[in-house]
């Protein structure tokens, strides 16, 4: 019997395997996007032969919002847990409620009979010196407190990081970087996974209790793709394909921020202005979904108990004059400085940890990071409180009733009309919580350079939001007492007379907040929505505007990156940004390899190649594919093969198919050619080369090569010249190339 006849192609059923890719690799878009539109054709027209596949044409077109739907429940309910637990934890560090343990502080006073200004006060909470020494006045007292505090931060922070360290590496820091990179078509295989979604919700309530300078918004983002990756293998057409996957995971991102911040609406343009690299129209129709069903969760929840999403949620009801735009944009330059300074001494000291003896130490770093912040934070009320409600009381507008320092101005009863307090003399408790803000915010400053990054997870939004809130608060109560003693200069004439209630200090703080946010992360449309849905002040959307626009051109002035693309840049991923322009003048020939003097291009023939050949071919290399060409004289390109296929589709046929052994002739055309009759079986894979492989020609400006890049997600590109295959340029030649024309070091890539 000879060769042609035992012939048989292979691959017409799909092998387990094929077309997956390897850890560390990027997935090829167009591939996955093809693959996809194959399948939904051939769903549809089988719904035509019979009810059954007409009932599962409409399960398979409804699975994407069912799926929307038990991420948004999963992530809101998370994200209820977290912020209980996280409430009630950062209270144990004070003391303890004897009506039940697991009251927090608030919880706790809610029954008691105490009076207004004493609700804090209340007989059920009995701080540590109460409880061990029965009484909660002296020295002694304050300095046993003093010392649980710091203990229980200890014991907090230190049981995150060891958790992380041994359970799930991938659980530390913000997540935002991997996810954008994620999102970008890259696979870091665990980063989404069960464990990391398990240890990284039970740390993070760890790391916020222990009053280390950071938020628990970033990482909430990860915990919601972590659901939405898991909840992904529930369905076939997510499980299998990587683009639709990738798709899933953006709606998760929006339906993170949502709860996170209570802003539906934020977290959808969050999703899209901040973290994804393919945003289609359906994507965004089922982020809104995903959104709406996590905030409507959240709110089931309750967790503060004041039917609002967030602990800082407030309302003025005072409208802003067109002058105070002056100290808005100040405090809009003011977070343009604060986020350029930080993300420079953040990655210059991220980078200290990964390439210095400090990186294989990180619970000595994460204790010694904590003791410093615990045993600052304690005599400062200001940094001793949680960092949520450090902001809360910052944006709070100071009514009749409230007893914080912060509204203990001179009261004069005569002059007030209904709700609104006039503007007032500040009283001696305003004078001393204004020099301890003043410290609070050199404090944060300083302290959140060294605690984004650690091996705890660590957010990033709420510690930016307490500088910037802090600063805008001082210059708040600065305009106000200057407008009260001086409401007859003219700037204030026109507007401000004496007992009228003009300067609101808490929107000068909210002011303040959007504009470092907006420094150390570039948002602008989001960050604006996120802001106005958590203060529900629509006629503040000017000030928060010009905030915004204000901190990000004086931090792209300084340098070009926000947080999450600076630590993308560190870590090398193979990020291709879609927001930077390509303007040199070189030519695919200039990026491609082979260079002159480097050896041919490795590449397969179509017919004449036996499977010993190939074999030895993937064992000597490292590269992710093969280009296929008619033979090695003609250079005449056919189509590329990936080397996972390859391998997969070799180790199977030996397994499976009758004949195959080393000197097997492999084919990779309908028709091979005519073979001796004694000639062992002939191994067809057709079926796995790509037979329309993106080509560009030698001259082809590099600009559109990179377009090309990042409009359709590449992995590789050919060069040809006349049809002749001359060499290849993959993602990470791209990503080289932009790095040397911009001077930076090429080997920082890390990743294929």
């Amino acid at each position: 019997m000879n060769g042609t006849s035992t012939m048989m192609d292979f691959l017409e059923e799909p092998l387990p395997g094929v077309g997956t890719y390897e850890d560390f690799n990027t997935i090829d878009w167009v591939r996955e996007k093809s693959r996809d539109r194959d399948r939904h054709r051939e769903i549809t027209n089988r719904s035509k032969e019979s009810t059954w596949a007409l009932l599962h044409s409409v399960s398979d077109a409804f699975s994407g919002w069912l799926l929307m739907l038990l991420i948004g429940l999963l992530a809101g309910s998370l994200a209820g847990l977290i912020d209980i637990s996280a409430h009630w934890m950062t209270d144990l560090k004070e003391g303890v409620c004897l009506a039940g343990f697991w009251f927090n502080h608030e919880h706790c006073c809610w029954k008691s009979n105490t009076t207004f200004t004493d609700r804090d006060k209340c007989p059920e909470w009995k701080s540590w010196s109460q409880l061990i020494l029965g009484h909660g006045e002296g020295a002694f007292a304050y300095i046993l407190n003093y010392f649980m505090y710091v203990i229980w931060a200890l014991m907090f922070s230190l049981l995150a990081v060891l958790l992380v360290k041994g359970f799930a590496p991938y659980a530390c820091g913000s997540g935002i970087p991997e996810i954008k990179t994620i999102l970008s078509g890259f696979i870091i295989r665990g980063y989404l996974g069960k464990w990391t979604l398990v240890i990284k919700t039970i740390t993070l309530v760890l790391a916020v209790s222990s009053g280390l300078s950071l938020g628990k918004e970033g990482p909430l983002v990860h915990v919601a793709c972590c659901c939405g990756n898991i909840l992904c293998h529930l369905f076939t057409k997510y499980r299998k394909n990587e683009a639709k996957r990738r798709e899933v995971l953006s709606a998760a991102a929006a339906a993170g921020v949502s709860v996170a911040f209570g802003a539906p609406i934020g977290g959808v343009l969050f999703s899209l202005e901040e973290v994804s690299y393919y945003f289609p129209l359906k994507t965004l129709w089922r982020s809104f979904f995903a959104a709406l069903v996590a905030a409507f969760t959240l709110r089931s929840i309750n967790p503060f108990g004041n039917s609002r999403l967030v602990l800082f949620y407030v309302e003025f009801h005072m409208p802003w004059h067109l002058l105070e735009l002056v100290p808005f944009i100040l405090l809009g330059i003011f977070g343009g400085l604060w986020g350029a300074f930080f993300i420079r001494s953040n990655i210059a000291w991220c980078r200290r940890r990964k390439t210095t003896r400090l990186g294989k130490y990180p619970v000595l770093e994460v204790f010694v990071v904590t003791a410093i912040t615990a045993i600052l934070a304690f005599p400062n009320e200001y940094t001793r409180m949680s960092t949520s409600e450090l902001i809360s009381e910052l944006f709070n507008d100071c009514g009749i009733l409230d007893s914080s320092q912060l509204c203990e101005y001179v009261n004069d009863f005569n002059s007030t009309k209904g709700d609104d307090l006039p503007d007032r003399a500040a009283g001696p408790g305003v004078y001393t919580a204004m020099w301890q803000l003043a410290l609070a915010l050199i404090m944060k400053v300083f302290i959140t350079i060294f605690t984004f990054g650690m091996k705890v997870p660590s957010g990033l939004f709420i510690p930016s939001m307490a500088v910037g809130a802090i600063a805008g608060r001082l210059l708040g109560v600065a305009v106000e007492q200057l407008a009260f003693y001086h409401h007859d200069w003219a700037i204030f004439s026109g507007w401000c007379s004496q007992g009228a209630d003009c300067i609101t200090p808490g929107l000068y703080a909210m002011v303040g907040a959007a504009a470092c946010l907006g420094g150390v992360t570039r948002m602008t449309v989001s960050l604006v929505v996120i802001m106005f849905e958590l203060t529900g002040g629509l006629e503040y959307i000017v000030p928060l505007m010009a905030a915004a626009m204000t901190s990000k051109w004086v931090a792209d002035a300084i340098g070009r990156e926000g947080i999450y693309d600076a630590h993308i840049r560190l870590n090398g991923y193979p990020f291709l940004e879609a927001k930077e322009e390509f303007s040199h003048k070189t030519r695919a020939m200039d990026v491609m390899r082979p260079r002159k003097n480097d050896p041919p291009l490795t590449v397969i023939t179509q017919d004449s190649m036996t499977v010993e050949d190939v074999e030895t071919i993937v064992t000597k290399t490292t590269y992710s594919g093969y280009p296929v060409v008619v033979s090695r004289a003609s250079q005449r390109l056919v189509g590329f093969v990936l080397r996972r296929d390859l391998i997969i589709s070799i180790e199977n046929a030996r397994k499976k198919q009758d004949g195959i052994v080393s000197t097997s002739v492999i084919c990779f055309t309908d028709y091979c050619p005519p073979l001796p009759p004694s000639s062992p079986s002939v191994l067809k894979l057709r079926s796995i080369l790509d037979l329309s492989p993106f080509t560009v020609t030698d001259e082809t400006p590099m600009e559109i090569v990179v377009d090309i890049f990042r409009k359709l997600g590449l992995r590789q590109c050919l060069v040809t010249h006349n049809g002749k295959l001359l060499g290849i340029i993959t993602k990470k030649d791209v990503l080289k190339h932009i790095a040397q024309m911009a001077n930076q070091d090429p080997n920082s890539i890390l990743f294929n």
